[in-house]
């Protein structure tokens, strides 16, 4: 298994072209191949970015971006992920702020459709990437925000353990698992390295439906909701 680091030219806020990005710099695609893209390379280009002056008001930008959030806090929820500040970040953002991307699953959809038939692949996977803070532990650690072309959990129910021992419950989250190894490796300062390629990897299942909500935990369903229930609608 390969972790291929895809190192480019900067991409310039507040809009610049991802498709001229991929025609420079991506190797060549192969089968079973899985692309990491971070999330801001796709942002900035949707120009999805506000210039920095004495009169933004990011908290109010924050509010407006979540879908739910702590009061007083940086605390937020966008697209089923626990995120500071709505995902809103001016790190490599040269003077503006950068926004998540909007329609994440269209736009992954519309690149996986473009790059298999420029590579002449069938099977190919895609995830749009971001960091996070999680509780109880310094340091940030990369997730994945969207998906397209393959499964984003490992299913081990109904499998035996060591002991023969059949696991009722047990699902390996794939996506934040390979994620948070391609965010570690493509960098959080200067890098320049926003593209990532994962080679190799057999435990991965492509489809070429949409797949990307079967990792979201029903509400109701989620054993965290005691916590989750502070939180409060933005919108």
């Amino acid at each position: 298994m390969q972790f291929i680091k895809v190192k480019t030219r900067k991409f310039l806020p507040p809009k610049d072209n991802l498709e001229e990005l991929f025609q420079k710099y991506l190797p060549k695609l192969r089968e079973g191949d899985v692309l990491f893209i971070t999330s801001k390379v796709l942002a900035i280009n949707q120009g999805r970015c506000v210039k920095i002056t004495e009169k933004t008001d990011k908290q109010a930008l924050v509010k407006k971006e979540a879908d739910e959030y702590l009061p007083r806090t940086r605390l937020t929820i966008k697209n089923n992920v626990f995120v500071s500040n709505a995902g809103i970040d001016a790190s490599n953002g040269n003077g503006y702020l950068v926004f998540w991307p909007k329609q994440i699953q269209p736009a992954l959809k519309k690149i996986w459709l473009s790059l298999r038939r420029k590579n002449r692949i069938k099977n190919l996977g895609l995830v749009l990437t971001d960091t996070h803070s999680t509780p109880l532990r310094f340091g940030t650690v990369g997730a994945a925000i969207g998906s397209y072309g393959l499964e984003p959990l490992l299913d081990y129910r109904g499998k035996g353990d060591v002991f023969k021992r059949p696991l009722k419950f047990t699902r390996v989250n794939l996506l934040d698992s390979i994620s948070a190894m391609a965010v570690l490796l493509m960098g959080e300062s200067g890098e320049s390295t926003p593209l990532l390629v994962l080679r190799g990897a057999d435990f991965v299942e492509f489809t070429a439906k949409p797949a990307y909500k079967k990792i979201v935990v029903p509400r109701k369903a989620d054993k965290f909701l005691p916590l989750l229930k502070i939180f409060k609608p933005a919108k």
